[in-house]
């Protein structure tokens, strides 16, 4: 068991939409991400993906409906199979629980696609 600081952890990251993984519960990561500009569109095959605003706010896009706007304190778990799109005007700490292995853009490989989550 060990405590862990949230900020902390966000002090350690550089790279927007570069997600770190700093627990693991069960099946699960704990992974936070520091987001800034528009991501890409994509969905996750097989599996839901929550995502929690920590500081300052984030839209995500979604295909065919209303985008959902989060604030600081706010999550939402995106269902498996919708296509989504995270925004982000000015910088946002995000934390995101999702299984450990989950590609960050699912369906879609590009040069933003982190294969290999790194633990701090």
């Amino acid at each position: 068991m060990e405590k862990v600081n949230l900020m902390s952890k966000f002090d350690l990251i550089q790279e927007y939409y570069q997600p770190k993984s700093i627990a693991n519960v069960n099946d699960s990561a704990f992974k936070i991400v520091k987001l800034k500009g528009d991501f890409i569109w994509h969905h996750h095959d097989e599996s839901d993906e929550l995502f929690l605003v920590i500081k300052g706010q984030m839209k995500i896009k979604i295909k065919d409906q209303d985008d959902i706007h989060l604030s600081e304190g706010e999550l939402v778990v995106i269902p498996k199979g919708v296509e989504h799109m995270p925004v982000v005007e000015e910088e946002a700490y995000v934390a995101l629980i999702e299984p450990y292995e989950l590609l960050n853009t699912g369906n879609v490989q590009s040069e933003r696609s982190v294969y290999n989550v790194e633990t701090i």
